[in-house]
């Protein structure tokens, strides 16, 4: 039978977008097919569920997302009562819940409907839905009693309504009624309060926002700038001097289009970081001349500069009635509510009380989702050499709004806070180092000439290497500074790793261990090497080494097979580990098949309790069909979830057409063996490739620090795997 979640509401303006947005990531963590169904629709676009189709790559046909509108709705009911219209909508609703796995029912917005007791008809459609109900208290603007009061009030409203109350959430809070809330509310409700402060953020339109709303026209700008939050107006009308006083982080400016001073003054602060503006709004319908506006496109590239025919006073009014919405076109806003959502939700209780059972597919988006859970449960802190590349930045922004884990970044500081003021993008406490000034260059250059001294590095020499970004990031790593780096974005994967092998070493490197058998006892490894995480449509698969070892002679290919195993058992692939050759099982010789063979046998003396098949070729590995002619008997063949290539000419050729001729993504390439973590990107590296290296990077570092939280451990401890 089809689960389903009810969220809903009390009253208007309680953020509830946030929660729906929420439930919806928890929900697709589990479930490959999740569907969507709200009772009752305005006319116009539906901002949340483009949003929720274009961020969870929904397939659902948007006709069926919605039973009624309102008008439709209030006739019906005033015509023909409302049991006739609770059965049109519960027909409707089965229509879906047919076709999926769970359904995320969005309830109605207590907006201006004409539906009398729209609490009431809520309930009942959950109950008729068979659906868990969330209902969301809005607390903006009240204090904590009377917030409290009202989520006791709600609660106690859906119960009596015979409803299945998962949860209460209170959302838009005062950030210092947070604590007393969520304790009061704890105390006197049967069922978890989760309380979310308000976020200036989420209700601060972007200026793209503004422009549409006041039907102003771009004169300078990017898509970029367009995004930006305006998170505070500052109207020009004083001198410049006292003028750039008034000026806040992300604030926008607003001025008569003919007071070209300030225009050039707010733009110069921007470019220099003091502070950095979310653009300037000229009012009057007055424009600079063109030479005011090439040097302002100077100044502040990618800055919005709007113009709006009306004058100031009744645009700021209307500037102050405006409020930020979560679309399709605000991924950022996502990112950022997604993260006040997690941060103050349970939500590995949340989704125990939700029951949904998780799927036997794993998409890349389910990957994805578990990356991000699991980085976040023990914050580690990573640094990214990088810091002035533009998608370093805007992936440290995602980072930093899922709070996923502490960063550092590298590179001139002022340049860093320019590219980042020009995408709009906050760092708030994200530390910038910059090498070649830093007060760690002396002791990192010490460090490094002692740990190159047989090569015969002096201090002197070591102190311009650690000026490298990438020794710089790898020494702090070394050093306990930081838990992982990850680079490549710019760098080669020469340039990103050569500092690890100099500066980490491998685990045994370290200890001094080289028997094959303390690899399988102590998690050893004789050297670097290398896996991509391949996402494939209802399963993920570890390909390795694919990145970093040319021809691995047996002995280290089978030290690349158990490296892979517990890779793969670290990020909740269960490891069965395919061999691969051009032959399967007896049916070929050859040095390269011998090879194969050697190394199987190594890994079978080393770790008996690993499953492992070799020589095998790819079908017979992947395809239970063709297992079933070529190696019936075999617990691997057809079921192999880890593919241990024989040399890195084959590996990098079958990842690369697997991605591109399957439409797998890889995530990686991710490194093994080190002591701590370092990972390289490609250089065609996307936003969320570097968001899910640097994840993957966090976890490692938790391994590495002996924090597990695997989808094993979490079942250990009673919650959801």
């Amino acid at each position: 039978m089809t689960r389903s979640v009810y969220v809903t509401g009390i009253d208007r303006g309680d953020g509830r977008q946030v929660v729906e947005l929420g439930v919806m990531e928890l929900l697709t963590r589990q479930v490959d097919r999740v569907g969507v169904f709200r009772p009752l629709v305005h006319d116009g676009p539906d901002r949340l569920f483009e949003l929720l189709r274009a961020r969870y790559r929904l397939s659902q046909d948007p006709a069926t997302v919605y039973g009624l509108d309102y008008h439709e709705a209030s006739a019906l009911q005033a015509e023909r009562g409302t049991d006739e219209l609770v059965s049109r909508l519960v027909d409707r609703f089965h229509r879906v819940a047919r076709e999926y796995e769970v359904v995320l029912v969005l309830g109605t917005d207590f907006s201006a409907t004409q539906l009398p007791d729209e609490l009431s008809l809520n309930a009942r459609l959950a109950n008729e839905f068979g659906a868990s109900v969330i209902p969301v208290v809005g607390g903006k603007g009240q204090n904590a009693e009377s917030v409290r009061a009202e989520a006791r009030n709600a609660h106690r409203a859906y119960e009596v309504l015979g409803c299945d109350v998962l949860a209460m959430v209170v959302n838009r809070v005062a950030a210092e009624d947070r604590a007393e809330i969520a304790e009061g509310s704890a105390a006197r409700l049967p069922v978890p309060c989760y309380v979310l402060p308000d976020e200036p953020a989420l209700a601060a339109p972007t200026v793209a926002q503004i422009t549409q709303a006041l039907g102003g026209t771009v004169l300078l700008g990017d898509d970029a700038g367009l995004a930006r939050d305006a998170l505070d107006f500052v109207f020009g009308g004083a001198m410049l001097p006292n003028f750039l006083r008034a000026l806040t982080p992300g604030c926008m400016v607003v001025t008569p289009g003919d007071r070209a001073d300030l225009v050039v003054g707010a733009l110069a602060a921007h470019s220099a970081g003091t502070p950095p503006i979310a653009g300037v709004l000229l009012t009057l319908d007055e424009r600079p001349d063109d030479s005011v506006l090439t040097l302002a496109a100077r100044l502040a590239p990618g800055t919005p500069v709007i113009s709006v025919p009306g004058r100031s006073f009744p645009t700021a009014a209307e500037l102050f009635g405006l409020e930020g919405k979560l679309n399709a076109d605000t991924p950022r806003k996502a990112e950022t509510a997604l993260g006040l959502f997690e941060r103050h939700v349970d939500t590995s209780a949340l989704l125990g009380r939700l029951s949904v059972a998780r799927s036997g597919r794993v998409t890349p988006m389910m990957f994805e989702h578990e990356l991000l859970e699991q980085a976040r449960a023990h914050r580690s802190r990573v640094v990214l050499p990088e810091g002035a590349e533009d998608r370093v930045l805007r992936a440290a922004d995602v980072l930093l709004r899922r709070d996923v884990c502490e960063l550092t970044l590298l590179g001139d500081t002022g340049l860093i806070r320019k590219k980042a003021a020009d995408l709009g993008i906050d760092l708030g406490a994200t530390r910038l180092i910059d090498p070649n000034g830093s007060e760690l260059r002396q002791r990192f250059a010490e460090r490094y000439a002692e740990l190159r001294a047989h090569k015969g590095v002096t201090v002197e020499l070591a102190h311009d290497v650690v000026a490298d970004p990438n020794y710089f990031g790898t020494l702090m790593v070394g050093e306990g500074l930081a838990d992982g780096m990850v680079s490549g974005a710019v760098h080669s994967t020469a340039a990103t790793i050569r500092p690890a092998f100099e500066i980490i070493k491998t685990r045994r490197a370290q200890d001094g261990q080289g028997a094959q058998g303390a690899q399988g006892a102590r998690g050893d490894a004789s050297i670097v090497s290398s896996v991509f995480f391949m996402c494939l449509a209802d399963k993920v698969l570890v390909y390795g080494d694919c990145a970093v070892n040319p021809d691995p002679d047996a002995e280290q290919l089978a030290d690349i097979a158990i490296q892979s195993a517990a890779t793969a058992a670290r990020f909740g692939v269960e490891p069965r580990i395919a061999m691969l050759s051009y032959s399967t099982g007896t049916s070929g010789s050859g040095a390269d098949v011998d090879k194969v063979r050697e190394a199987t046998k190594l890994v079978r003396a080393a770790r008996p309790d690993l499953l492992i098949e070799g020589p095998i070729q790819y079908d017979a590995a992947v395809e239970p069909s063709v297992a079933a002619t070529k190696l019936p008997e075999s617990e691997v063949a057809g079921r192999a979830t880890v593919l241990i290539f024989p040399d890195l000419n084959t590996g990098n050729n079958t990842y690369k057409a697997v991605q591109r001729s399957a439409g797998a993504v890889a995530v990686g390439p991710v490194l093994q063996g080190l002591r701590k973590p370092v990972n390289d990107l490609s250089r065609g590296a996307l936003v969320q490739d570097i968001v899910n290296t640097v994840a993957i990077t966090a976890i490692q570092a938790q391994s590495a620090n002996g924090a597990q939280d695997t989808p094993a451990s979490r079942g250990e401890r009673g919650e959801p795997a």
